[in-house]
């Protein structure tokens, strides 16, 4: 049994309080206008004293076809200056800050949120593993895991269609992850109740399997067919930003008390692990 539902085993999930933001905005190939838009949210959110805000797929760039052009005729210089500023502001702030981008190594690309923290280092970046369509077009298979250490909170970090596959979510579940960040740039040309729902049905049935809160971030380029949400470890829907615009959620993660039917989930679980050691390969 991993040490870590030992703790859990007392009551409580480990951590601390963690005030936290999800801004989601129209992103498009103007990499300057991104950035304002972002610098002006990330000033928003220090006047709510947010400690970790998270922006959706791409937002530095735009998504590649949907919001962007041509891949190659990106220009990676301006990223890099942009995002230089906003790890000045994070240090300023003293607030950690995930941003959705394109990260270029030698003459490949990733589909990339970038993890800055308060004293304004680059921490590491989280590159998409689940590759599809547009994603296979475009980008290379990331390799990490995408689990970082937020003051006393083990926080994980995916991506759009890697929602639709438990196996991502089940990694977290293994390295006592409690609280995950899932950023789409899932949009579409025609408003869409159906797949807005199904994805929405997703979010909550991986937050409930693993009994871990989801937040989600959505592009709003076009209309939005996956939620700005929070989902706790019971899948409950706590908050949803209005659709189709610019908005700042804002959420107070707590640790959770484990009641009778997340302890049942927990224990069970960890028996199937245990008895299954190829779930998690």
């Amino acid at each position: 049994m991993p040490s870590w539902f030992v703790n859990r085993e007392t009551g409580f999930f480990g951590g601390e309080n963690l005030k936290v933001g999800v801004f989601q905005f129209s992103a498009s190939n103007d990499i300057k206008k991104n950035f304002k838009i972002m610098t002006d949210a990330i000033v928003s959110a220090k006047n709510e004293n947010v400690r970790l805000l998270v922006f959706q797929e791409c937002a530095a760039c735009g998504y590649p076809p949907v919001e962007t052009d041509n891949i190659d005729n990106m220009d990676f210089d301006v990223i890099k200056e942009e995002m230089g500023k906003i790890a000045r502001l994070a240090r300023r702030y003293g607030m950690y800050i995930a941003v959705g981008t394109i990260r270029q190594e030698n003459c490949k690309y990733y589909n990339s949120i970038q993890l800055i923290n308060p004293e304004g280092e680059f921490v590491s970046s989280y590159d998409k593993r689940a590759l599809w369509g547009w994603d296979s077009d475009n980008f290379e298979k990331g390799s990490d895991m995408g689990i970082y250490q937020i003051d006393n909170i083990k926080v994980g970090f995916r991506i759009c269609f890697e929602v639709r596959f438990p196996e991502y979510f089940r990694e977290l579940f293994l390295e006592g992850v409690s609280l995950c960040f899932v950023s789409f740039c899932d949009v579409s040309e025609m408003d869409s109740a159906e797949r807005y729902n199904i994805i929405k049905s997703h979010l909550i049935t991986r937050a409930v399997e693993n009994v871990m809160s989801i937040i989600s971030v959505n592009s709003i380029s076009k209309f939005q067919t996956a939620p700005t949400a929070v989902i706790d470890h019971n899948g409950r829907i706590i908050a949803e930003a209005t659709k189709n615009q610019n908005y700042l959620l804002l959420y107070d993660y707590e640790p959770a008390e484990i009641t009778f039917g997340m302890n049942g989930r927990l224990k069970h679980s960890i028996e199937l692990l245990s008895t299954n050691t190829d779930v998690h390969k």
